[in-house]
């Protein structure tokens, strides 16, 4: 269970403090499915980076299963248990993503543990399983890889900001495939996702509403999502030109549920 506590952080501009979070405090049960959503520039990939250690706040405390880890890095928040995945992953040359899964994950995984957790995200498994984590990778490439390595890691909270950003149609629909799954295979840990996607909010079991650096409301999903619809805080998947919702293509998948990957493997 991850609990903030009057979280507030302010930042120095020129001679002048400007809050960016203002005494924000929520808790996050385990087993629970966790969207925060706002207007942009309301505050909440901050909060992200907030709760992975990235950034300190200036007061508040947070706590994980009732430890302090205010003062606790990056390093040791991975360490119990708090896995982050940026709005913009990270490239890493002379690193292939098999090295990858391992490292996230901490322990020798195999090749075909591996394959799985690729094709879980809609990667072909034998196209990029010896490929180098570099710029060959599109964006929406490393974002799935991204996410495989969360997988990999299994931790007690894995947050995720805006994990939409940078990828196509088809991966987004194969992406709340994956969070569906992630959301029902839930045991002692929880997911939280920074998102203003439609899509995402509709499978989420509690919705956090940041706006100015507050929280401007909180509750269950079937509480605050019909308040958000057709809001900049609840985004379509994609809106063409004529104003009219896109049709959105169905994703195949194999006897289990599972996505199938779009080229032959």
């Amino acid at each position: 269970m991850l609990e903030l506590k009057n979280i507030s952080f302010d930042v120095l501009e020129g001679h002048q403090e400007i809050g960016i979070i203002r005494d924000v405090s929520f808790t996050i049960p385990d087993n629970k499915f966790v969207v925060i959503t706002g207007p942009n520039g309301g505050g909440k990939s901050t909060l992200a980076r907030l709760i992975a250690g990235i950034e300190k706040p200036t007061s508040g405390s947070l706590f994980l299963d009732g430890e302090d880890i205010t003062d606790k890095s990056i390093t040791d928040r991975a360490r119990m248990g708090i896995s982050y995945a940026m709005q913009q992953p990270v490239r890493f040359k002379g690193i292939e993503v098999l090295d990858l899964l391992r490292l996230a994950a901490g322990k020798r995984v195999s090749v075909a543990d591996a394959c799985q957790y690729l094709s879980r995200v809609g990667l072909c498994a034998k196209d990029y399983i010896n490929r180098e984590v570099n710029a060959s990778l599109s964006g929406g490439e490393l974002k799935r890889i991204e996410i495989a390595t969360v997988l990999a890691r299994g931790t007690k909270l894995s947050v995720f900001d805006e994990p939409e950003a940078g990828i196509d149609l088809w991966s987004f629909q194969n992406l709340i495939q994956v969070f569906e799954q992630m959301r029902d295979s839930i045991k002692d840990s929880s997911i939280l996702i920074i998102s203003h996607q439609e899509r995402i909010l509709e499978i989420a079991d509690d919705i956090i509403v940041v706006a100015d650096g507050m929280i401007d409301r909180m509750g269950p999903r079937e509480e605050i999502l019909p308040s958000l619809i057709g809001t900049a805080s609840a985004v379509g998947t994609c809106v063409p030109f004529s104003g009219k919702p896109a049709s959105v293509p169905k994703i195949p998948t194999d006897e289990n549920g599972n996505p199938i990957p779009k080229k032959n493997c």
